[in-house]
Parts: C-alpha cells; structure tokens; sequence
C-alpha cells in the first residue's frame, strides 16, 4: 500500500463474504454511534479512558494521546471509531481491488486516487484482473494517538486474512490461491481536524505493519 492521504466516506461496505466466514463489516464510520458498553458521558473523556482500561491489547503509551482527543472532542469513541476503521479497511481495499474508480475517488484525496489509478491502470495496461477476498480482520487495535493542535491522528494496526489471485488477458491464474488465505498486517493512521464541523476522519498514511 502506498503511504498517502485517503478520503473516508462509509456509506457503504464493498468487501464481499468467503465461504469461510467473513467477519461481519459496519457500513458506518460514525463515531457517535453508541455500542453496548458506552452511554453518553457528560464528564468529559473519562469515557474513552474507561474503554482503554477494557481493552488490553491497546498499548499503554496511546492512554495519553487517547485522553486529549477525547478531551477536544466529545464525539471521539474508541469502539465506535475501530469499527470504523475496519469498515473503512475493506472497502478501501475492495475498491482498489475491483478496480472502482468512482469509489475510490469518493474514499480518497487527489494524490492517493492518482496512485491507485495509476495502479490500476498498469494492471489493465497488462490485462490483468485480481479477484482478492478479505477473509477476515483478526484484529484491529489502536497503535498510536496524538493530538497535535487541533489534528487528532489515530494509528490502527490490523491483522487481516486475505485471498489473493491474479488473472492474465488470457484468464490464466498467474499467481496466488483463493483456497490460502495469506495473513497482512497493517499500520493506518486516520487523521481529524478535530474544530470541523465534518465527522469523517481521513487516512493520512498505511505502512505495513
């Protein structure tokens, strides 16, 4: 994956279900949304910090950073937003995939639709096509937080299985297996003016994890 900005505007969710059981995706990144274990909370961010203190796959060092974004905005909710980012995880990647440019172009910023075009574009220059499956995400945890003025960045890190075949012109299988899931981890940051009026976080940067 390239490391660049991408748009995230859930309405919708583009991975497709393996006969293996796929993890069942959000089609919202809405971090409003209550979940089973949060209530609206007039105290201020003590909400997200008694979140943190549930779940211990998040690293200690994130408490600090996940205390002043919840401080600087009261809609920040850690379960609601990693549902997010898984929703947001599949369809960036079924997108890219499938080779969506309309999608693609509502999920991400000009330079990071001008890189997955360009990826598409070779690959159809070739005549290749790619028939991927997200299996599932085995995990999806929060690796790093901060609050920089009025920037919150959230750094997610995912462990997800993946089916991966290409096709050439001819519709020869060239390489990989749909009956192997090949495991892929992740590092994506989001990115939020936290003072914007817009809810959606953007992805600001993947790195493999």
């Amino acid at each position: 994956m390239v490391a660049a900005f991408l748009g995230l505007r859930l309405y919708s969710v583009l991975g497709r279900r393996a006969e293996h059981g796929e993890e069942s995706i959000p089609t919202r990144f809405d971090p409003k949304r209550p979940t089973a274990d949060s209530e609206p909370d007039e105290g201020g961010p003590a909400q997200p910090a008694q979140q943190l203190e549930q779940m211990p796959a998040v690293l200690p060092a994130v408490e600090r950073g996940v205390r002043d974004i919840a401080a600087a905005d009261r809609r920040f909710e850690i379960l609601g937003f990693l549902e997010g980012a898984k929703a947001a995880y599949g369809m960036v990647l079924e997108a890219f995939w499938s080779g969506d440019r309309e999608t693609l172009k509502e999920l991400c910023d000009d330079d990071v639709y001008e890189s997955f075009d360009a990826a598409i574009s070779a690959r159809e220059d070739a005549g290749e096509t790619l028939q991927n499956t997200l299996i599932r995400i085995e995990e999806a945890v929060i690796d790093r937080a901060s609050l920089d003025g009025s920037m919150a960045r959230v750094a997610v890190r995912f462990v997800a299985d993946i089916a991966a075949v290409t096709y050439d012109k001819d519709g020869t299988m060239i390489a990989g297996s749909l009956d192997d899931a090949v495991e892929s981890r992740d590092i994506w940051t989001f990115m939020r003016d936290v003072n914007s009026a817009d809810p959606n976080w953007l992805l600001d940067e993947t790195d493999e994890g």
